[in-house]
């Protein structure tokens, strides 16, 4: 296992970045997606009932079956991949996002309201501070989810992790199925660390 890590350290680093590179693209597109989306499904309860709905469908499709219907639409790629991984993290997100901001007293809101805030700026300056942390948590189990479900990707010629492991079990190569496991693993549990770590600091901030 060292010994392929020494003679491969190409093709285990760019593995690497690629993942990291669909893991970025996905978020960054999701989350903005996302706020577009929860905002729209804050204006009406039907509007938030038939987003969660939709995505919870979209949601229970198996990631290969949704990579093989998007491939006549985008071919095989990373475009395919990103594009249904963000579609998964909809589901994630805007559940998050939309109970987080929810979850605000209406007390709250009512006192914003009758100081003359806006609808929007009650959003903005109310909601959002008031909601910050379960909303790092929602980014922070999407990109988790994101990382793992990119590993199969590969199957579409993606890039990533995944095919470490997929080069591995279809040559029965020890080697490159502990290295695609471990540094997958690997990337998440690290991941994950980083935004516990935004959590608790803004955890820390708000009890000052």
């Amino acid at each position: 296992m060292i010994d392929y890590a020494i003679k491969h350290p190409d093709k285990l680093g760019n593995a690497l970045l690629e993942h990291v590179e669909i893991l970025i693209l996905t978020m960054l597109l999701s989350v903005i997606i996302a706020i577009v989306l929860t905002i729209l499904a804050l204006a009406s309860d039907k509007i938030s009932r038939s987003l969660i709905y939709l995505f919870s469908i979209l949601y229970s499709i198996p990631s290969l079956a949704l990579f093989a219907i998007m491939i006549p639409v985008t071919g095989l790629g990373k475009t395919t991949a990103i594009t249904v991984l963000i579609a998964y993290n909809q589901y994630i997100l805007l559940r998050q996002f939309i109970a987080a901001l929810n979850h605000v007293e209406p007390s709250v809101i009512e006192a914003a309201t009758g100081v003359g805030m806006s609808r929007f700026q009650i959003l903005l300056q109310v909601q959002v501070p008031l909601a910050i942390k379960p909303l790092f948590r929602g980014i922070r189990l999407a990109s988790v989810t994101t990382i793992s479900m990119a590993t199969i990707a590969a199957f579409i010629n993606a890039g990533g992790l995944g095919t470490i492991l997929n080069d591995g079990l279809r040559t029965m190569n020890i080697d490159k199925i502990l290295w695609g496991g471990l540094l997958s693993a690997g990337l998440a549990i690290v991941t994950n660390a980083i935004f516990m770590l935004f959590e608790k600091r803004i955890h820390l901030r708000s009890e000052r």
